[in-house]
C-alpha cells in the first residue's frame, strides 16, 4: 500500500509538471502573438496619436493601440518604468531623465514624427490684434497684469498655462520666458482642452495651445512678433516649417531601443504618406 501511495504521488507530480509546462508554453505563444501597443505622454499629441491609432487599427484589425495623455513628463517616466511601449513627447528628454533611464537599463530612442506651432489664444471679444515675444514673457512672469499695457482695455489679464509635467509648459518656459519662472498668479490647467474652454468663456484670458487645438472652442489666435519691429506671424504649416513663426517645436515618439515588431509597424505607418496626411488633417505640421 505504501509503495502504491508513493507511485500515485509521483504520477500526480509528473502530470502537474506537464500541465504547468503546457500553460507556460501557451502563455509564451500568447505573448509572442500579442499585437497590442500602449502610447502615453504629451497631452498636445493625444488627439494626433488617437487619430493615427484609429487609422492604424482599421488598416490591420489584429493590432490594438491604446493612447493616454498626462503630459510628456508622465509619458517619459512611464517609458523609463516600463509601463508604456511608446512615449509621445512634445519636448526633448532632459539629461536627468536620460541618466535615470540608463540606470534602469532603458535605452530611449527618439523619433521625430511631426512639428507643432504653439498658438497664443485669446477670447474673440478681445481687441488685441498681435503680441510680441517680450510682451508674452512679461505676461507670464507677472510684469504685465492688465490688457491696457498691451494697448487693450483696462481689464486684468487671466493667464493660463499647462501644468509642470507638460512638455508644452517646459518648452514655453525655455523659449518664451527664457527659463524664468512663471508668475504665482498663472493658473495651471490640467489639459490643453481646459485652456481652450477657459479662454472661450473668459473674455480677458490668454493661453497657449498646440496648433491642433485651435480648431476647438471659441478662441482667437493672435499673430506673434519676434520683436517690436518685426511683422506679426500666424502659426501655419508654412511659417512653422520655414521657422518664421517664433514658437514652434518638433513632436517626438520615444521607444526603449530601436522599435521592433508592432512598435516598428506603427512607426512606419506614422511616417508613411498616409500617416503624414493624418498629421496634416488633424492640424499638426508634417515633417516635409
Amino acid at each position: 500500500m505504501k509503495n502504491s501511495s508513493v507511485k500515485l504521488t509521483l504520477l500526480l507530480f509528473v502530470l502537474l509538471a506537464f500541465a504547468a509546462a503546457g500553460c507556460s508554453k501557451k502563455d509564451k505563444q500568447t505573448s509572442d502573438n500579442k499585437k497590442s501597443i500602449t502610447i502615453k505622454g504629451s497631452d498636445t499629441m493625444v488627439h494626433l496619436m488617437s487619430t493615427l491609432a484609429e487609422a492604424f487599427m482599421k488598416k490591420d484589425a489584429s493590432q490594438k493601440v491604446s493612447v493616454t495623455g498626462g503630459g510628456s513628463g508622465t509619458g517619459i517616466a512611464a517609458l523609463i518604468n516600463g509601463t508604456t511601449d511608446i512615449c509621445a513627447s512634445s519636448r526633448d528628454m532632459q539629461q536627468k531623465e536620460k541618466d535615470e533611464a540608463k540606470g534602469k537599463n532603458v535605452n530611449p530612442v527618439e523619433q521625430k514624427v511631426a512639428f507643432d506651432g504653439i498658438a497664443i489664444v485669446v477670447n474673440p471679444e478681445n481687441t488685441v490684434k498681435e503680441i510680441t515675444m517680450e510682451q508674452l514673457k512679461k505676461i507670464y512672469t507677472g510684469a504685465y497684469k492688465n490688457w491696457k499695457e498691451l494697448g487693450g482695455p483696462d481689464q486684468s489679464i487671466t493667464v493660463l498655462s499647462r501644468e509642470s509635467n507638460s512638455g508644452t509648459y517646459v518648452f514655453f518656459q525655455e523659449h518664451v520666458l527664457n527659463k524664468e519662472n512663471y508668475a504665482p498668479t498663472v493658473k495651471l490647467m490640467p489639459a490643453t482642452s481646459a485652456i481652450v474652454q477657459s479662454v472661450s468663456s473668459d473674455k480677458w484670458s490668454i493661453g497657449y495651445v498646440g496648433l491642433g487645438y485651435t480648431k476647438e472652442g471659441n478662441v482667437k489666435v493672435i499673430p506673434v512678433k519676434k520683436d517690436a519691429d518685426a511683422p506679426g506671424v500666424m502659426p501655419t504649416h508654412e511659417t512653422v516649417l520655414d521657422k518664421s513663426y517664433p514658437i514652434a517645436r518638433p513632436l517626438y515618439l520615444y521607444f526603449n531601443g530601436d522599435p521592433q515588431g508592432s512598435n516598428k509597424v506603427f512607426l512606419d505607418f506614422v511616417l508613411s504618406p498616409e500617416g503624414q496626411k493624418i498629421v496634416d488633417e488633424t492640424g499638426y505640421i508634417t515633417l516635409k
